[in-house]
């Protein structure tokens, strides 16, 4: 049954239209710095850096050597998921934002100062491991606090469109990277961006930082953290503070977050991440590298196909996010898997026609179908299915154990399926299932839409 908030106590948890408007540009620019940052990185992985960091391989290789740093990233976003998760559920997300908004920025800004092999040797893809580390650790609950905090300030029942400004940041910077490169490719000869060129976007993004710094500072805390029974003094009760005071005080919604058997929420929120970002793996980071390496087309018609599909998808997300308002999170979910599933095969035929058209329809479709539309209405659904006492910590965990699985080791994997087969059947594979675990967690998953964030236990 769908769960409708309280309304909130006077003078409690109280937020201004302002202060919602600050907390929507701070989680939009923050999640905006890190997808931009991933994304400069991703399809620098993929059109450069196999030449840059190892200029020793064979282009095939090399690229799978590209695509394994780029997979190291999620590693260290493991370990950020772990530690500021839990520092964000103890003491709010407030001040994880800012820390991992700042640990990214710099780690991204700094890549653009490295060396290349020509120049250190093996020291320059050492560094360049090192930085991907940093950028990983701090991106690891950059985009699960952002999730949090909107959701949290959020009134019920305009949630779900709430929480898509999320999405709204990661097409964003999807889209600013996607453009500088696109424009970097055009406008640039291939001995400029490889000799300086793909510098510019690293060294660029430190704007960027300084403005999601700025804006942070004066945002306010969670609303939802303010409210929460275990809070005492801006500070989390530990489980022992927390069984004592639920008997002392008779406190049945205690007891039931202390005794709640954990698990079987986390389970389906892992497996509704896995479609979305299996997806994105695929359409957005392998594909480009791929119509370029194995297509032999122009660079640009991959970069330019992602950007068509950002700017469709400043429709696509809030119109996801109105209409898990309107029918619930469950529906959204089993039409936009079922739809890509059957869109798969099709999508790998007509971007291996070769025709620049038909790629661009394929990749723009495929990028709204089965991952930004995915991503609208994972960001609330995930919020309203944890409980407020772990929500930060299980849905970073839950958006980075995904990602490692499907986003880290997908290009890896279809890099190397289709140097095997030298076939794109593989690829099609990949996304159908990926979307089908998303599709039987979607059944498995209760319907949350209006859940009281308050509460300290999960939805199941």
């Amino acid at each position: 049954m769908t769960e409708q908030a309280p309304p909130t106590p006077v003078g409690q948890g109280e937020r201004s239209t302002r202060d919602l408007t600050k907390a929507s540009v701070s989680g939009w620019l923050g999640t905006a710095m890190e997808f931009m940052d991933f994304q400069l990185y991703s399809l620098a992985a993929a059109l450069v850096f196999n030449q840059i960091f190892f200029p020793d391989l064979n282009p095939a290789v090399g690229l799978i050597a590209a695509m394994g740093t780029y997979g190291v990233g999620y590693v260290a976003r493991l370990a950020g998921a772990v530690y500021f998760g839990r520092m964000g559920d103890r003491l709010g997300p407030k001040k994880v934002l800012f820390i991992t908004v700042a640990l990214m920025g710099v780690s991204t800004t700094l890549i653009g100062a490295l060396p290349t092999y020509q120049q250190v040797g093996l020291l320059a893809p050492i560094m360049l491991v090192c930085l991907r580390l940093a950028q990983g650790f701090g991106a690891g609950a950059e985009i699960a606090g952002a999730t949090v905090m909107l959701a949290e300030y959020a009134p019920a029942r305009r949630r779900g469109f709430i929480a898509s400004l999320v999405c709204l940041g990661t097409n964003s910077g999807t889209l600013a990277a996607s453009a500088i490169w696109a424009v970097l490719v055009f406008a640039l000869s291939e001995a400029e961006l490889l000799a300086w060129g793909w510098r510019i976007p690293f060294l660029a993004s430190s704007v960027l930082l300084l403005l999601a710094l700025w804006i942070r500072h004066s945002v306010k805390e969670s609303p939802v953290f303010e409210q929460r029974e275990d809070i005492v003094d801006g500070v989390a009760m530990t489980r022992e503070e927390l069984a004592a005071t639920a008997v002392e005080k008779d406190r049945s919604s205690l007891e039931a977050a202390l005794h709640q058997r954990k698990g079987r929420a986390f389970m389906i929120a892992l497996g509704l991440r896995f479609g979305q970002a299996g997806n994105s793996g695929i359409v957005q980071t392998f594909l480009v590298g791929y119509l370029s390496a194995t297509l032999l087309m122009d660079g640009s018609v991959g970069t330019s196909a992602i950007v068509y599909g950002s700017l469709l998808g400043f429709v696509t997300v809030p119109l996801v996010g109105v209409l898990g308002d309107r029918f619930g999170r469950r529906p959204l979910y089993f039409c936009l898997t079922v739809a890509s599933m059957l869109f798969a095969v099709p999508m790998m035929m007509m971007i291996n026609s070769g025709d620049v058209v038909l790629v661009t329809v394929a990749m723009v479709v495929g990028l709204n179908l089965s991952v930004l539309g995915l991503f609208s209405v994972e960001s609330v659904t995930m919020a309203e299915l944890f409980g407020a006492r772990t929500r930060f910590t299980q849905l970073a965990l839950a958006k980075e154990i995904g990602g490692v699985l499907a986003t880290a080791i997908g290009p890896v994997l279809a890099a190397t399926l289709t140097a095997v087969t030298g076939s794109w059947w593989p690829l099609a594979a990949m996304i159908i299932a990926y979307s089908l675990i998303t599709l039987v967690s979607t059944y498995l998953m209760p319907e949350v839409r209006g859940r009281d964030l308050v509460r300290l236990e999960d939805a199941v």
